[in-house]
């Protein structure tokens, strides 16, 4: 197991023991479980990220492609978008989604919103500058 996969699964672990909330770096932030079946390797596969809670909509929220400002992005946001669903662990619940890329406009608007919160995604949209315009994914319960 690779040091980033231990690391994945210290987040889950803690994520599962305490109803969805996790310390470290990520503490009070929203964290969601995202479960994705690998595109080559048809393993399933959980990956922890933080989110944004789509004010209007409940039942909605995006998730960043980010991969720390690397210069590509992350294997499960080729996951996400080839199976166009997932399910996802938020807090105590469990359920469906689908995946829609979001793009334009409304992409920049809510990445720039990720990166007022957290100042850490603005940092990597400047790693990633002239590089590749990290995604952001909406992921609706369905």
């Amino acid at each position: 197991m690779s040091t980033a996969n231990d690391w994945n699964a210290d987040i889950i672990a803690e994520f599962r023991a305490n109803q969805g909330r996790v310390g470290g770096p990520f503490e009070g932030a929203p964290v969601v479980l995202v479960h994705h079946r690998g595109r080559k390797t048809g393993q399933d596969r959980v990956s922890p990220m933080m989110y944004l809670l789509d004010e209007e909509d409940p039942d909605t929220i995006y998730v960043f492609a980010s991969k720390a400002g690397a210069p590509t992005n992350p294997d499960w946001y080729y996951n996400l978008v080839t199976a166009g669903e997932a399910e996802i662990e938020r807090g105590t619940e469990q359920y469906p989604v689908s995946v829609v890329e979001v793009t334009g406009d409304d992409r920049d608007r809510i990445y720039a919103e990720q990166g007022s919160r957290y100042p850490g995604f603005a940092e990597y949209a400047e790693k990633t500058a002239g590089i590749r315009t990290i995604p952001v994914l909406a992921l609706r319960r369905g």
